[in-house]
């Protein structure tokens, strides 16, 4: 029995996709279990006994708990190598890799500072300045993430069908950039990715449970 603790909108929307990709493609069933973190969800004691850091995604799979984007990802990797949904081997593989772990070490905790500043300071003067930094670093990390994206097919899986965990993960980083104040025509190539995934099956299945939209920017009054 497999199931994924999820918020809506944050980085276990890479999972949610994998899982139902995985549902879609084998028949495997997944519970997707939904935590609420504007309610404090993730801080109950249920939650914190599956992960002491109140953080998702969390997958338990017959009691077993495994948490980390990078580790679950490379679990359900494992448990469906079929998908591909990274490179099977060799150099692309290891590329694709290196990709995640960069996306998750360093872009993904870039928005935090700026989305969550009451994290590092208590000082507003310095939460302002936390947020204004961070969303000049987060832009050039999409801008980065921009020239790696291909015309057509799956980020870091040439040749291969259907989203992997790369392209999940540069949608939700899109997502994310439209709260920072980045304009969706600033970044045209990376918009016509994220358009064009969002047409895949188990992305559109995951964005419609999870209620979320795609171009979260709004432009200032």
């Amino acid at each position: 029995m497999l199931e994924l603790f999820f918020a809506p909108g944050a980085c276990s929307f890479v999972p949610h996709v994998a899982l139902e990709r995985i549902h879609q493609s084998t028949g495997v069933d997944f519970t997707p279990m939904l935590i609420k973190l504007h309610r404090s969800e993730n801080h109950t004691p249920e939650f914190l006994a599956l992960n002491p850091e109140g953080q998702v995604p969390v997958l338990r799979e017959s009691g077993d708990v495994i948490t980390q984007i990078v580790a679950i990802c490379e679990h359900l990797d494992r448990s469906a190598p079929s998908l591909q949904l990274l490179p099977s081997q060799g150099l692309a593989r290891s590329r694709a890799l290196s990709s995640l772990v960069w996306i998750n070490n360093t872009v993904h905790p870039t928005f935090t500072h700026f989305f969550m500043p009451a994290k590092f300071t208590d000082d507003p003067a310095a939460q302002a300045a936390i947020r204004q930094f961070n969303a000049v670093k987060y832009r050039k990390h999409l801008e980065s993430i921009q020239a790696q994206l291909p015309a057509s097919g799956s980020w870091g899986r040439p040749g291969l069908e259907g989203v992997g965990f790369l392209d999940a993960y540069a949608l939700t980083l899109w997502r994310w950039g439209g709260f920072t104040g980045i304009a969706p025509e600033s970044l045209p190539a990376y918009r016509l990715f994220v358009d064009r995934i969002a047409l895949d099956p188990a992305v559109a299945a995951v964005v419609e449970r999870e209620r979320i939209t795609l171009h979260t920017y709004k432009a200032p009054a």
